[in-house]
């Protein structure tokens, strides 16, 4: 069973998204923190009823998200 489910977020023209490729979850918001709450209601909705298991995650797995910036200019 997996325990942990990976996120990535980057800043669209409008909004930040976010997307879970381990559970086909995809969401966004105008914040960074709104991001992040809209992906964890959705895990959790993805994984609820015992899905979790048929997916191949634990019950309450830890999500790990990264987020893609801009490069750095270096003049």
């Amino acid at each position: 069973m997996r325990r942990t489910v990976f996120v990535n977020i980057f800043r669209g023209e409008k909004y930040y998204v976010a997307e879970c490729s381990d559970l086909s979850v995809i969401t966004q918001g105008k914040t960074l923190d709104e991001t992040v709450e809209n992906v964890k209601e959705a895990i959790a909705l993805a994984l609820e009823d015992g899905d979790a298991q048929e997916l191949g995650f634990v019950e309450d797995p830890v999500i790990v998200i990264t987020y893609e910036v801009e490069p750095v200019q270096v003049t």
